[in-house]
């Protein structure tokens, strides 16, 4: 027969496990409504440093209900199979809760202490060096945070639990094993530390990767994406800025030198094209107005090599005054010295014929 008691008994606990999520959920609403109003009246700050409310909002509503199950649980008369089924399931929505709140609380500092530096800035490299580390360290905590949670998760279950202490009689064999499995993940984990640390290269540098110019747009812990000056993206694994060489522009100052080279004859005026190149410079606002100059890099037997200098605040300046130049040198050359224009030469000499009566008393004289 169907036990009117048990159900009814069952039923009530359910409703109580409700209710105690209900009231979870409205004292977070509670919390967040009178922290809204006072944020509204005035923001909060930590040492000048403005504290972003909804970044406590997602994982305090996991929490705060989790917690006020876990009062009411040892008080439900529920099976104790089912009570052990709903207290494992509570543990682990508690800890992914808490790594879900430190986690926020990571990205929260790191927000607070970027909201001091202004990346848009014209002089920014201090705080593309702080942004770089931020951003590093936030990445390396999280995967941290993440470890633990998903240890502690594990460590709840029975089987894992006995998988462990037989792990544990053989560490020195599995420890060797792991080791070399994860040698390349520890590697790269450390290289983007390393970054962090030594940063040969941060958020918006202007860089030269595998014959590719580009800015560093995002660093991860295992990969950087570079973006290229056509709109593509270059993923480049994080450990190869510390294996191998790359050329990066912007390392001591946001400032770069342009270079520009034009191929003429040798005919060509080489001070007129100096005095242009001044005025070319000086009638755009991409330019410094600190570094121009013409010289004469190479004579070769085809044409001469002119190497322009001109200078801009940034390197995405540079390299639009670069095309600036280039374009206008061009114009200047073919307005001005066309005959100066690159050009092949062609030698052709005619062999020399011999007379016709010469040719005539050579035959008759062979005849006699």
């Amino acid at each position: 027969m169907i036990n009117i008691a048990n159900i009814t008994t069952s039923l009530f606990s359910a409703l109580i496990a409700v209710a105690a999520i209900v009231v979870g959920l409205g004292i977070h609403f509670v919390i967040n409504y009178l922290l809204q109003r006072q944020h509204s009246r005035k923001p909060f700050e930590i040492q000048g440093m403005p504290v972003r409310l909804k970044n406590w909002a997602g994982p305090l509503r996991a929490l705060i209900p989790a917690i006020c199950l876990g009062f009411v649980l040892p008080f439900l008369q529920l099976p104790e199979s089912v009570l052990s089924i709903i207290g494992h399931l509570l543990n682990l929505w508690i800890i992914a809760s808490i790594a879900w709140l430190v986690i926020r609380a990571i990205g929260m500092v790191r927000e607070m202490v970027l909201s001091r530096f202004d990346v848009t800035a014209r002089d920014n490299l201090h705080a593309r060096r702080v942004s770089t580390q931020m951003r590093l360290f936030e990445r390396v905590l999280v995967f941290v945070v993440v470890l633990v949670a998903l240890a502690a998760m594990l460590i709840t279950f029975n089987a894992v639990r006995q998988v462990g202490v037989s792990i544990l009689a053989s560490a020195g064999v599995v420890g060797l094993i792991i080791g070399f499995a994860a040698q390349r993940s520890l590697a790269t984990l450390l290289a983007g530390v390393h970054i962090a640390v030594t940063q040969p290269i941060r958020l918006q540098d202007a860089v030269v990767v595998e014959g590719e110019f580009g800015w560093i747009e995002e660093i991860t812990l295992s990969y950087v994406v570079v973006k290229i000056w056509d709109q593509r993206r270059l993923i480049v694994p994080i450990t190869h800025f510390i294996e191998k060489p790359f050329q990066n522009w912007t390392r001591r100052t946001s400032e770069l030198t342009g270079s520009i080279y034009i191929y003429t004859d040798y005919r060509l005026p080489v001070q007129r094209v100096r005095e242009e190149l001044r005025r070319i410079v000086e009638s755009t606002s991409l330019w410094d107005r600190k570094v121009c100059g013409l010289q004469v890099t190479q004579a070769t037997a085809e044409s001469v090599e002119l190497r322009a200098l001109a200078s801009a605040e940034d390197a995405p300046k540079t390299w639009d005054l670069r095309c600036y130049v280039r374009e206008k040198l061009i114009e200047f050359i073919k307005a001005n010295f066309p005959e100066s224009l690159p050009r092949t030469r062609i030698e052709l000499r005619q062999k020399p014929r011999l007379a016709a009566d010469d040719s005539t008393s050579d035959v008759e004289s062979a005849a006699a």
